[in-house]
């Protein structure tokens, strides 16, 4: 099985205290209903954990710390418009209404308003890969597929993460249907040609989308990271 990290080229994410600014100025606060204040010290907790101004005292130190804002606080489809191109807005595909039922699946959120996702990587190595052959070689490698909402997180932090030709997946998300099953649709975020039910007016927008279980697709890898945390430091 192949190596599937593969962020060497990614610019470093913010510093904690930072990503906490832009989600303030972003008016996610008031979106899920969690006072500034209160983002504002948890990242600066988390941060004094690790003594690095970038960390969260897990040993990383890296730049490769999000914080994150739980799915049933901040769900997809507010987050979307709040990504930027250029000056174009982020949006939902017209056949994804469905968007926040996309829940964690195989994967466990820390039960906080606010945590940390670490370790980081977009998955190149992987693109061309389909999610079902990605998701086992994710878990060889002890990483776990980010959510939706982390990877619009990430996005909204450190937009250049977002390139064409090498975008990525969010396979930590899955919508179960009413009789069980997993819906084979699974989300991704990538850039708009401006074509089809996009529109012309989208070209170069940062896109939310799906793709399904088993297709395979060159430009997109597999968002995941290393683990996911409460700041135990406050």
């Amino acid at each position: 099985m192949p190596d599937t990290s593969s962020n060497a080229a990614l610019p470093a994410l913010p510093p904690l205290t930072d990503q906490a600014e832009r989600l303030i100025a972003l008016g996610v606060p008031e979106l899920a209903g969690i006072p500034a204040d209160e983002i504002r010290a948890y990242a600066r907790s988390a941060t004094a954990g690790d003594g690095s101004g970038t960390g969260t005292g897990t040993g990383t130190g890296t730049g490769d710390t999000l914080l994150a804002v739980h799915p049933d606080r901040a769900p997809a489809s507010a987050l979307t418009p709040l990504l930027r191109r250029g000056d174009k807005p982020g949006f939902v595909v017209v056949d994804m209404p469905d968007v926040d039922d996309f829940a964690p699946a195989g994967v466990e959120l820390p039960d906080s308003a606010l945590y940390l996702v670490t370790g980081l990587d977009r998955g190149d190595r992987m693109a061309n890969w389909s999610p079902e052959e990605a998701l086992p070689a994710l878990v060889a490698q002890a990483r776990t597929p980010l959510v939706l909402g982390e990877g619009i997180h990430w996005v909204l932090q450190q937009p250049a993460v977002l390139e064409r030709n090498h975008c990525f997946m969010t396979i930590g998300s899955r919508l179960r249907k009413a009789n069980g099953t997993l819906d084979a649709r699974t989300p991704a975020i990538w850039i708009s040609n401006g074509t089809g039910r996009d529109g012309r007016e989208r070209r170069d927008a940062p896109k939310v989308g799906w793709c399904w279980w088993g297709n395979r697709h060159t430009w997109l890898g597999f968002a995941s990271g290393t683990g996911r945390g409460e700041c135990n430091h406050r």
